[in-house]
């Protein structure tokens, strides 16, 4: 049987439990929107604390799973050695903590690609489209230099994605290594297309111009790639998808050139085998 309502009731309210107020809402929604950004904080910190946990030698099981992917694609020869031997030169350059240990080599990719990558196993991915666009000696080094710079920061993990690198972390510490190859899997696409941030790419390209002095002894080619980077507006150049804000970038470099007395002298030719 239905129950009816007499009339005048059905707007009555308990005084004991009134209708929410419109602040009261707002600051509950302060709260839970509040709480998810906490929440998606940590969740960052924790993935970035995480790179500090994963050893050199549990980054080798990764990178030997992760590196032959890009060998079928490299190409052995005179390019490929040329390129391995100016980054000697400056590994040598190179503060101890960044090359003790380590394997550094260069795996050169025919194909008309304008980019570079820093990958877990110790490898610079060099593309011939980037090698086409280089016009001195100083300014690859420089692009060398910057890739170096990822690996002494290790952005390259961090390129792998923040959640794969948790997992990474996590099999690092309870010595699981044998979930490593289905990580590195997923994980290899995330490379070819990370992006870094500024701080990351500041930090790179500090690195890079410190070692490139170091090298030559002055600061010219520093800034050349970048700049035609940006005047071209990148188009059809992976670089600038993967290493964003050339423009920006360009300014801080000439900043720190000239707040460091850093000579601009005589830049080397291309050695013959990296010429297009």
């Amino acid at each position: 049987m239905p129950i009816e309502i007499p009339a005048g009731l059905a707007d009555y309210h308990d005084d004991r439990n009134p209708p929410p107020k419109k602040r009261q809402i707002l600051v509950f929604l302060g709260l839970f929107f509040g709480t998810i950004t906490l929440v998606i904080w940590g969740a960052v910190a924790l993935a970035n604390q995480a790179i500090t946990l994963i050893p050199p030698e549990v980054e080798q099981q990764l990178g030997r799973v992760i590196v032959p992917t890009f060998e079928q694609m490299a190409e052995p020869g005179p390019a490929q050695d040329q390129l391995n031997q100016l980054l000697d030169r400056l590994e040598r350059e190179a503060p101890a903590e960044v090359t003790e240990g380590r394997d550094y080599q260069v795996l050169y990719v025919p194909q008309d690609v304008v980019n570079a990558i820093a990958i877990p196993g110790d490898r610079v991915i060099i593309y011939r489209g980037l090698l086409d666009q280089m016009g001195s000696e100083n300014e690859l080094m420089m692009v060398l230099g910057h890739e170096l710079g990822h690996f002494a920061h290790r952005d390259h993990l961090r390129g792998l994605g923040r959640g794969i690198v948790v997992r990474v972390a996590l099999a690092a510490v309870l010595g699981d290594v044998g979930t490593l190859g289905s990580i590195a899997i997923a994980g290899a696409e995330n490379l070819s297309n990370a992006q870094y941030s500024q701080g990351q790419e500041t930090q790179a390209d500090d690195f890079g111009l410190g070692l490139l002095v170091s090298h030559y002894g002055h600061a010219a080619g520093a800034t050349d790639f970048f700049q035609r980077l940006g005047e071209s507006g990148g188009q059809g150049w992976d670089f600038l998808a993967s290493h964003p804000n050339p423009d920006r970038r360009v300014r801080q470099l000439n900043a720190w050139i000239e707040e460091r007395g850093y000579d601009r002298l005589e830049k080397r030719s291309l050695p013959s085998e990296l010429q297009p």
